[in-house]
C-alpha cells in the first residue's frame, strides 16, 4: 500500500498483526469480498443504510455536519459540485471503521508468527501458479519498469492474496469517517479529496470505489494519494484499472511504483547470513553501511558459509535480536519500505519473492519462546528505560531509533547482549532492577 507519508505506510500492517487465527491462503491486509477461507481480518460486517439506521445519534448528526463543512472545501480544492455531491449523498458514519481504527495498534504479532502466514507454502505455491498464469504480462511489466517479476506477484500476494480478497468496503465513507472521527483527520481528509480526484477523473465508478477499511484499494492496495501520482494505464484502455478481475494495472502500478523511488532490478533486498560468536552488536544498525565482503572479514557470512556477494553496500538487520535470523539488508529494503515502513512486511515481500523464485525457507531457528510486547508493555519499557537514565525521547509505544539505541545502552550496562532488541526478557531486567 503505497503512502508517501512513514506514519501512514504502517497503518494497515498494523491492522493485519491484529488478526487472530488466519488461514494461510488470506491476505495480509484487506479485508475479504468471498468467505471461502478465513482472512487475516475479518469480513467487513454489513453497515446500516439510510432506510435502516436506528434513529440519528450525536455521532450522526455530528458526522452530517462535518460532511457539510467538508463539502465546501472539497469545492474549493477544485472539484466540481456534481461529483461531490454524488459521491457524499447518503453516507453514514461507519462505526466499524472506527472501532478498527483504535483498536488495531494494540495488538502486535511476533515477525516469526507474522512470516509463518505471510510465507505459508500455500501462499508460496498460489504465487508461482500466478507468476505462470500471468508470465507474459510480467515479462512485460519487469522489461518496462526493471522490477523483478518476482517482487511485484510477492506484493500483490501479501496485499490481496494474488486478487482473491480486495476489500468491498465503501472507500468514500470509510474515508470521511475517519476524516470526522479518526487519530488522524488531516491525513484522511487528503486522502478522500484524492478519492473524489479519482472519481472526477473517471478512472472508475462511484459503486467500484471499494477496499479496506482504512482506505486502500484494488489488487496491491494503493491509498488515493499514491495512486493519483504512480498508477499507469498499462492495457491502455484509458483508464487506471486497478480494482477489476484484470490485474494488469495493478500489477504495473505496483512495478512503476518501486521504479520510481529506485529499485534496481537484481540486487537482492537482503540476504540471510550466520553472525559470528562474540560479534560486536553495536554495528547492527541501520546507519552501519559495509560492502558484503567487509562484513565478512568480521565474520558475517551467508548461511552456506561463503561471503554475500558484493551487491552493494549493506547493514545488518536482527529483526529478532541476537537469537533470531539476521539479514544484510540492502537498498531495494529500503524501496520496499516506501510501500510499507514496517520491517517484518518488507522481509515478508522480500522472502515470499524469493521463495517463489526458488529459494529456501529462513535458516535460522526463531526464538519462538519469546512473545510480544503488548503496547503497554512497550510503553513501560519506555518509561522505566528513561527513568533508568536511557532516555528514549518519549513514551509512545513504538519501538523505534531512540528506544533501539536507549535499550542497547541499558544492555551494554547490563552486561547483555547488545542488540537493541525490545524484548520481554529486558522488560523483566528493568522491572527487577
Amino acid at each position: 500500500m503505497p503512502r508517501h507519508l512513514a506514519v501512514p505506510l504502517a497503518l494497515c500492517l498494523a491492522a493485519a498483526l491484529a488478526a487472530g487465527a488466519a488461514a494461510q491462503t488470506a491476505p495480509i491486509r484487506p479485508a475479504p469480498r468471498v468467505a471461502s477461507v478465513e482472512p487475516l481480518l475479518p469480513p467487513d460486517p454489513p453497515r446500516a443504510r439510510p432506510d435502516d439506521l436506528p434513529a440519528a445519534g450525536p455521532e450522526q448528526v455530528g458526522f452530517a455536519e462535518w460532511l457539510s463543512a467538508f463539502r465546501g472545501r472539497a469545492l474549493a480544492r477544485g472539484l466540481s459540485a456534481a461529483v461531490v455531491d454524488q459521491a457524499l449523498a447518503s453516507l453514514v458514519y461507519d462505526r466499524e471503521v472506527i472501532r478498527r481504527d483504535r483498536n488495531q495498534s494494540e495488538f502486535t504479532k511476533t515477525i516469526w508468527d507474522y512470516l509463518d502466514t505471510a510465507v505459508s507454502e500455500t501462499r508460496v505455491a498460489d504465487g508461482r501458479a500466478a507468476m505462470t498464469a500471468h508470465e507474459a504480462l510480467l515479462n512485460d511489466i519487469e522489461a518496462r519498469y526493471g522490477v523483478d517479476r518476482e517482487v511485484v506477484v510477492a506484493v500483490w500476494g501479501l496485499e490481496s492474496a494474488y486478487g482473491t480478497f480486495r476489500g468491498q468496503t465503501d472507500i468514500v465513507e470509510a474515508l470521511a469517517t475517519l476524516a470526522y472521527d479518526g487519530r488522524r483527520g488531516p491525513f484522511f481528509e487528503t486522502q478522500l479529496v484524492a478519492a473524489l480526484k479519482i472519481l472526477e477523473a473517471g478512472d472508475v465508478a462511484r459503486s467500484g470505489l471499494t477496499g479496506s477499511w482504512a482506505g486502500a484499494m484494488g489488487h496491491t492496495q494503493f491509498i488515493p494519494t499514491s495512486y493519483l501520482v504512480h498508477a499507469v494505464d498499462f492495457t491502455g484502455d484509458g483508464a487506471r484499472d486497478i480494482w477489476g478481475e484484470d490485474p494488469t494495472d495493478a500489477l504495473a502500478s505496483t512495478a512503476a511504483y518501486l521504479a520510481r523511488h529506485g529499485w534496481t532490478e537484481g540486487q537482492p533486498w537482503g540476504v540471510e547470513v550466520r553472525v559470528p560468536d562474540g560479534f560486536d552488536y553495536r554495528l547492527a544498525r541501520r546507519s552501519e553501511t559495509r560492502m558484503p565482503s567487509d562484513w565478512a572479514e568480521l565474520g558475517v557470512m551467508g548461511t552456506d558459509g561463503s561471503p554475500v556477494p558484493d551487491h552493494a553496500e549493506a547493514s545488518l538487520l536482527l529483526p529478532a535480536g541476537a537469537e533470531g535470523a539476521a539479514f544484510l539488508i540492502f537498498p531495494n529494503f529500503a524501496v520496499l519500505e516506501r510501500y510499507n515502513t514496517a520491517d517484518a512486511y518488507v522481509i515478508g515481500v522480500g522472502h515470499l519473492a524469493d521463495r517463489i523464485a526458488g529459494g529456501p525457507q529462513i535458516q535460522a531457528e526463531w526464538p519462538r519462546g519469546d512473545r510480544a510486547l503488548t503496547r503497554e508493555e512497550r510503553e513501560e519499557l519506555q518509561r522505566r528505560l528513561t527513568a533508568a537514565g536511557f532516555d528514549t525521547q518519549g513514551v509512545d509505544g513504538r519501538i523505534g531509533p531512540m528506544t533501539i539505541a536507549a535499550v542497547r545502552a541499558f544492555q551494554r550496562a547490563e552486561g547483555l547482549v547488545p542488540d537493541g532488541y525490545a524484548s520481554l526478557r529486558v522488560l523483566r531486567a528493568l522491572q527487577s532492577g
